[in-house]
């Protein structure tokens, strides 16, 4: 269970993965902000607490591994792992430009902390799972953590590797849903209803729990009950808003991909700072009693 000063700290974190992240995309002149903003609270509890991981040793053999499916929110990605002191945090503003390190999807050979490459959608599960399982085939101890967008679920090799998972019994495999309700041409419930996704995971075998993705402390109490547990593969799906904390994202409303001006990162910056003050605030009052 978090603290107060922990529960602060994450928020703060998150605040400034969507700072560097819309930076990024304004440098590029657009992007998929929609997506990228709506998993960076769970970006923030998973690099900020949750994960095993050494900025120093990148390709430690026993490092938590992460795989962005929806591998076309990766400035999110890129923004929490420059924070994390990956790389310098400059590199974010060359986003998807000629000799970045910082390409559109996640590349493992460009990026340094990217453990596996993404953005064909679909896929990233099924890579997760082969990672898992690497773990266990090895005698290592580490997990395996991916993020599936909802739109993304429409793909058959989801549900292929929900299958493959459950029957292999893969419990260090630990698949994040971000249930935002769009996909890039509408809403996901107009383009292909799935219905209920937890309760699908669920009847593959998975075990799995719903709640507010942008709750930090909830996003942490599941992670630490889906590693409580060794019997299954788990899945937190994750209630979010497309665009949550970009005000131009969310005042869109389909904001999947859009441009982004310099003016708009610095409206954006000037809300997300006043955010971090009030955040700052608190802690002090908890630091005062």
């Amino acid at each position: 269970m978090l603290s107060k000063e922990q529960k602060t700290e994450l928020e703060i974190f998150a605040c400034n993965i969507r700072k560097q992240a819309i930076k990024s995309m304004a440098s590029a002149g657009r992007g998929h902000v929609g997506g990228a903003m709506s998993m960076a609270d769970a970006l923030a509890v998973l690099y900020g607490k949750q994960m095993r991981i050494d900025p120093a040793r990148p390709r430690w053999e026993d490092r938590d591994r992460f795989v962005l499916s929806k591998g076309h929110a990766g400035p999110s990605l890129y923004a929490t792992l420059a924070l994390k002191g990956y790389f310098p945090v400059e590199e974010l503003y060359t986003l998807n430009q000629g000799g970045t390190r910082i390409p559109s999807h996640p590349d493992r050979n460009k990026t340094c902390g990217i453990d596996f490459s993404s953005g064909s959608l679909g896929n990233g599960l099924s890579i997760a799972c082969g990672s898992a399982l690497g773990a266990r085939v090895l005698g290592r101890n580490y997990d395996t953590y991916c993020m599936v967008g909802d739109g993304e679920c429409d793909e058959g090799e989801i549900w292929e590797a929900a299958l493959f998972a459950a029957h292999q019994k893969i419990s260090n495999l630990i698949a994040m849903i971000d249930k935002n309700g769009q996909q890039i041409d509408g809403h996901t419930q107009e383009i292909c209803n799935l219905g209920d996704i937890a309760r699908k995971f669920e009847d593959f075998g998975w075990y799995v729990q719903q709640i507010d993705g942008h709750d930090v402390a909830a996003i942490d109490a599941a992670v630490d009950s889906a590693k409580a547990q060794s019997e299954r593969p788990s899945a937190i799906v994750l209630c979010t808003v497309k665009g949550k904390g970009c005000r131009m994202a969310e005042e869109a409303g389909m904001c999947h991909h859009m441009p982004v001006s310099q003016a708009n990162c610095d409206a954006e910056w000037a809300l997300l700072d006043q955010r971090i003050a009030e955040l700052q605030e608190e802690r002090e009052d908890v630091r005062n009693g």
